[in-house]
C-alpha cells in the first residue's frame, strides 16, 4: 500500500467507537487529540470522506491526547468516554472538535448535556476517573502503532502518511477502493 509507515498494533474490535458498517470496504483509524488544532482542520475533512464513501468507509476514532503541549486533551478525551458509558460518544466527539478552544472543566459538562447525557452521571465518572484506563489503553496502542503526533490515519491497517487535504485522501482512498 503506497502511503503506508507502519500498521495498526491494535486491531479495531468491540470496544471501539465505530461509525460506519463492520464490513466496509475501507476502514478509517484516527488517533486524535480533541485540543489539536490540526486533529480539528481534520474533522471537517473526514466527516466529508464519510459522506463521499458512505457505506464503504467504516470510522473509528480513538483518544491520542498529547497532554504535553495540549493541558485540556486528557480531560476532554475521559470526558468523551464518560459520554461513551452513555452511549452518545459521536455527539460528544463532534461538540468538542467544534468546541475545542474551550476545553475547561465546567464546558465539558457543558457538551455531555448537549450531547444528550446525563451531566450529574458523566461528572462523577469523571471524579472517580472511571475511564482514565480506557484513554490510557487507547494511548499505548497508538505508541505501539507508531503514532507519534495527531491526527494520526490508518487506512486498512496500515498508517496513511500523506497529505490529509480532502482531493489527497479522497484519491487515495479511491485508489484502495478500486483495488478492492
Amino acid at each position: 500500500m503506497s502511503g503506508a509507515g507502519g500498521s495498526l498494533a491494535i486491531p479495531v474490535g468491540a470496544d471501539d467507537h465505530v461509525q460506519g458498517l463492520d464490513d466496509a470496504a475501507i476502514t478509517l483509524v484516527e488517533y486524535g487529540d480533541y485540543e489539536c488544532p490540526y486533529c480539528g482542520q481534520a474533522f471537517p475533512i473526514v466527516q466529508e470522506l464519510q459522506r463521499v464513501f458512505a457505506s464503504s468507509l467504516r470510522l473509528v476514532f480513538r483518544n491520542l491526547p498529547l497532554s504535553n503541549v495540549h493541558p485540556h486533551a486528557e480531560a476532554a478525551a475521559e470526558a468523551a468516554e464518560a459520554v461513551a458509558l452513555q452511549g452518545l460518544f459521536w455527539p460528544m466527539h463532534d461538540l468538542l472538535f467544534q468546541h475545542q478552544r474551550d476545553l475547561g472543566a465546567e464546558a465539558l459538562l457543558q457538551y455531555a448535556e448537549r450531547a444528550g447525557a446525563d451531566a450529574n452521571q458523566v461528572a462523577e465518572v469523571l471524579a472517580q476517573r472511571g475511564t482514565r484506563d480506557r484513554v490510557e489503553n487507547d494511548l499505548e496502542g497508538a505508541l505501539r502503532s507508531g503514532a507519534n503526533g495527531t491526527p494520526t490515519f490508518f487506512v486498512n491497517g496500515f498508517r496513511y502518511d500523506q497529505s490529509w487535504d480532502f482531493d489527497t485522501f479522497r484519491e487515495f482512498i479511491q485508489a484502495e477502493l478500486d483495488r478492492t
